[in-house]
């Protein structure tokens, strides 16, 4: 059963490109609220995790405002979760950036240095191309599109959670799903209309008006 006024938790650690992510949220017509409160974003009908910068200094953050739980029991009670670009590696067991560091632990897998090869500069910064694997609500918006990357490293995860991916020398999982968690490598905020797809697909989700499958 939907939620009268379901609302959006958006998480304050400090990340980058908040403005953008609040208006995006906005304009899928999603109330949102930025909030660092452990009681707040348990109450919330879905969650995103924003991001720019370095892994280690983001989860330094989210341990410092004491978020790791919460929001690990805000995933455990089937609460939809969005992490973006940096918020999606969050999502993951742990990174090499500046050394081992564990992450949330929502969804199995490692973040690693996009590798150097010809052709291909570190970091990838520009638009890329979506290639489906698993399509449901969310991916079908982005099928074949293009999208707005800018990162230095990649998800290493089992295929089972690779929704998409792009093409960067190696392949790039650009959308990962497990159950209702939901990471997005690319900045559906600054990807125009492909990207406001996917804000709306999460919403949906988040009203319960669709489920990603």
């Amino acid at each position: 059963m939907s939620k009268e006024n379901p609302f959006i938790a958006v998480i304050d650690y400090g990340a980058g490109n908040i403005r953008n992510v609040m208006k995006a949220i906005a304009y899928v017509n999603m109330p949102a609220k930025l909030t660092k409160d452990p009681d707040e974003i348990l109450a919330a009908d879905g969650i995103v995790i924003p991001g720019v910068g370095a892994y280690r200094a983001a989860m330094d953050k989210i341990k410092a405002h004491d978020l790791v739980i919460p929001l690990q029991k805000a995933a455990a009670n089937g609460t939809p979760m969005l992490g973006v670009c940096l918020g999606m590696q969050l999502l993951f067991d742990s990174s090499t950036e500046f050394g081992e560091t564990s992450g949330l632990g929502l969804i199995p897998g490692e973040v690693v240095t996009l590798p150097q090869k010809q052709g291909f500069k570190v970091p990838q910064m520009g638009w890329n191309q979506n290639n489906v694997a698993i399509e449901n609500s969310l991916t079908q918006g982005i099928k074949d599109e293009f999208t707005y990357f800018v990162h230095s490293y990649y998800v290493k995860t089992d295929a089972q959670y690779i929704a998409a991916s792009v093409d960067y020398g190696v392949q790039v999982p650009s959308i990962v799903i497990k159950d209702n968690i939901i990471g997005a490598q690319f900045h559906p905020e600054k990807s125009g209309e492909v990207g406001l797809r996917v804000w709306q697909a999460f919403a949906d989700m988040v009203s319960d008006k669709a489920v990603i499958v």
